[in-house]
């Protein structure tokens, strides 16, 4: 019988180590990756049956790199295993399309038990967030779904990701394989579509989203 297929992605090499042997008895890991850039690579060149994914990563944050997974490969399951205790991460997972959410320092059991309820179309929170979740979603304003994010374009949030790390606009032109007239558009789009009147002001509108 095969084993389900699973693709890792965590910038933290020594947690993606960790976790291969807690998930190659039942599953083949069939690759690890370090940013959400080669996540994107990878499940496409693979097609797993499921990403485990951080939200925290270079290049492209887990939540933007599933949102784009989720349009061209929406049978691939994710889960999110995560430091962040922040029921806005949680719910923007969610929407991202994430079939479960768990919490680094869980036990163990708890993201096989995800990963689990994923292969079978179910959805898993961890414990500790579900009251919570259901709490802010329900006292979300209607039609609410990333406050300003959800004003910018997927390539704006891409750009704002990359400004955030700290790279200068000639670094995230060739990350992204466009010009810097370019980025320095979609800079000045966003810091206009959000209301910000200078660059420290969208370096702490990134910081306070959780764009890193």
């Amino acid at each position: 019988m095969r084993k389900p297929r699973i693709l890792l992605a965590d910038d933290h090499r020594m947690v993606a180590e960790g976790l291969r042997g807690l998930l190659e008895p039942g599953y083949q890991l069939v690759e690890i990756v370090e940013d959400g850039r080669a996540l994107l690579e990878a499940a496409n060149r693979l097609m797993p049956d499921v990403v485990v994914a951080d939200v925290s990563m270079p290049l492209l944050n887990g939540i933007e790199a599933v949102r784009q997974l989720k349009k061209n490969n929406p049978s691939i399951a994710v889960v999110f295993l995560t430091m962040h205790l922040d029921v806005a991460y949680a719910a923007s997972a969610l929407e991202a399309g994430a079939a479960g959410y768990v919490l680094k320092h869980s036990a163990p059991s708890e993201l096989l038990t995800a990963i689990a309820c994923a292969l079978k179309g179910q959805t898993y929170i961890t414990p500790m967030l579900v009251g919570e979740l259901l709490s802010y979603q329900r006292n979300r304003p209607q039609g609410e779904t990333g406050g300003g994010l959800a004003r910018l374009t997927a390539r704006q949030r891409e750009v704002l990701q990359l400004i955030a790390e700290g790279r200068s606009i000639k670094e995230a032109a060739a990350v992204l394989g466009i010009s810097t007239r370019t980025v320095e558009f979609h800079k000045y789009s966003m810091m206009e579509s959000l209301g910000l009147k200078s660059s420290a002001e969208l370096m702490r509108f990134a910081v306070e989203h959780g764009i890193k």
